[in-house]
């Protein structure tokens, strides 16, 4: 089991951020996790990160239980986490190839002599990733959709068996998007591939490589199950309020309103 929550509840200032969450991710799968602004996806990997901790319920993740162990770093050494929030932390005259090598010290820069292992590494997954070409660039100089794969290699380096990805396609063009989304289907390809939490508020970025979604609203699980029957015309339409279509093209969902006329 790679997590495991049973009614997790969070509480801040009073008001409930998410309320009775159950959500079981076995070694494997890949899930996405969808939801709009405001539904608690934040709040919820916050959870996941050990940055929060639950006001109630219970919470295993990768083995180990909340409440029952100090896990701040323990933890996050074994999840690949990429967000958009972690694209100005780091220095902007290191190269691609600097900032990949600090995954392997959980490090924003890099403080520490890398091995000629981490070395090789590195090297292997910039090339997995469609990197390698602009390894010796520096960070500054690479645009947004660069920077979110060096950011995914950088994540890798460690051998997490949970990689965690945060709306890593906003913010780019349908170019630089498939680009993205092809290197996360390279990654779950291989052998050794780790466990891929997908998050996102498009349909249009699933991939057939996620087979398991969880809807969340409003700071709870609205369903969950197969993404098949999760992303449907029906169940999005009671998700949303408002009737919508959902058509499938080479396993990719896309979504449209229904416009009801009168008369």
């Amino acid at each position: 089991m790679i997590l495991e929550l049973e009614n997790v509840s969070l509480k801040r200032g009073g008001s409930w951020l998410l309320e009775n969450v159950n959500w079981k991710v076995e070694k494997g799968q890949n899930w996405v996790l969808f939801g709009l602004n405001g539904s608690g996806k934040t709040s919820l990997l916050n959870l996941l990160n050990a940055f929060t901790f639950p006001t109630s319920g219970n919470m295993h993740v990768l083995g180990m239980e909340f409440g029952r162990t100090y896990l701040a770093e323990k933890l996050r050494i074994q999840i690949g986490y990429v967000s958009s929030s972690l694209q100005q932390k780091f220095n902007l005259h290191d190269n691609a190839f600097e900032v990949v090598l600090s995954g392997a010290f959980a490090s924003i820069g890099l403080y520490e002599t890398p091995t000629d292992e981490m070395r090789t590494r590195a090297a292997q997954l910039l090339h997995d990733l469609g990197c390698y070409a602009y390894a010796n660039r520096r960070y500054e100089t690479l645009s947004l959709g660069e920077r979110q794969r060096v950011l995914i290699a950088r994540a890798l380096m460690a051998d997490p068996p949970l990689l965690i990805l945060d709306e890593p396609a906003n913010g780019l063009d349908f170019l630089a998007r498939e680009a993205l989304l092809d290197s996360i289907e390279r990654i779950s390809s291989h052998h050794d591939a780790p466990t891929i939490i997908y998050v996102t508020h498009h349909i249009e970025e699933i991939l057939p490589i996620f087979d398991k979604t969880l809807l969340l609203k409003e700071g709870k699980v609205f369903a969950s199950g197969d993404t098949t029957d999760m992303i449907s015309s029906p169940n999005l339409s009671d998700f949303f309020g408002i009737p919508v279509n959902v058509s499938w093209d080479h396993n990719r969902p896309y979504l449209s309103r229904v416009h009801i006329t009168n008369g």
